[in-house]
């Protein structure tokens, strides 16, 4: 292969894998962190304990309550803040841990469950499940009156039915892309490396190009952030959201600054190496040979 096509095709093939290197973690991310039941329900369950979720929670059922309670004017204060009060506090047991983390698992299934189906219509959640664990719970705390809780079949929507043949198919390319597309940066970083004609200096190109990849992944999280925060409606927390944003983009967070230290550490050696062994070609240089002395030939 001429050299200039072995310069060229290296170039094209490190800049793919420094470009498939962070939408590989993306699509990784999605397929393995989101898509897995039991790592979102070990994400999401922490966040059982957050103060702001907590206090999300405490404010939304405290005004389903008072919307249902029909008070006198006067008694409204005083109402809505024994009743924040108590659904607060009930923050605090085991009993809402195991309803937040039945409610979850439940919302994730029904939504996996019809991203990977010919589902259509409404993804729904019946709470029917998670009011029976929630009773059992309490029952077996032996909380009074426990056992004539009513389970009722009262469904919410998660997932509306326009929005759901579009991440399908998002969700599709992902699963594929989970797997192929971290290989392809891996294979196509090693081939650009050995077919360099300088090769420390294409090692030097992909780290160099890995990290600068990995910083614009963590600023693309940071970007997505704002923007989901800002697209809520007025009556969700933003604190709470954000929470919740924060535990579900951790391992994407990791990942980025695992890439840009890794990228830095590549190119670093590189740099390093590089200019050791300028600085000892010419220490290793042969010295010239002294010049012999004329030789006079007598006349």
């Amino acid at each position: 292969m001429p050299p200039r096509v072995r310069s060229a095709l290296s170039a094209v093939l490190i800049a793919l894998a420094c470009l498939l290197a962070p939408l590989g973690a993306l699509s990784a991310w999605a397929t393995y962190g989101l898509g897995d039941s039991e790592r979102y329900e070990a994400t999401m369950a922490p966040l059982a304990a957050d103060d702001d979720v907590r206090d999300a929670i405490a404010a939304g059922v405290t005004e389903d309550i008072l919307r249902e309670v029909h008070v006198r004017p006067r008694l409204q204060g005083p109402v809505n803040h024994f009743v924040r009060d108590a659904v607060r506090s009930f923050t605090e047991t085991e009993a809402y841990r195991t309803a937040w983390e039945a409610a979850n698992l439940a919302a994730h299934d029904a939504v996996m469950r019809a991203l990977r189906e010919d589902h259509e219509g409404a993804v729904t959640v019946d709470l029917a499940p998670v009011t029976e664990r929630v009773k059992r719970r309490l029952a077996d705390d032996h909380m009074p009156l426990a056992d004539r809780i009513p389970v009722e079949h009262a469904e919410i929507t998660v997932l509306e039915a326009e929005d759901l043949a579009r991440l399908r198919k998002g969700f599709h390319v992902l699963e594929v892309a989970g797997f192929w597309l971290p290989s392809a940066s891996v294979v196509f970083a090693a081939t650009g490396i050995v077919i360099a004609l300088r090769r420390r200096r294409a090692v030097l190109a992909t780290g160099l190009g890995t990290a600068v990849g990995a910083a614009l992944l963590g600023v693309a999280i940071m970007v997505g952030r704002k923007l989901t925060l800002d697209d809520l409606p007025p009556d969700v927390s933003r604190t709470a959201a954000g929470a919740v944003y924060d535990a579900l983009t951790e391992t994407l967070r990791f990942v980025s600054w695992l890439l840009l230290a890794l990228g830095l550490t590549v190119s670093l050696a590189a740099a390093l190496t590089q200019a050791y062994t300028r600085r000892r070609r010419p220490a290793e240089a042969p010295r010239p040979a002294p010049a012999e002395p004329p030789t006079h030939v007598g006349a």
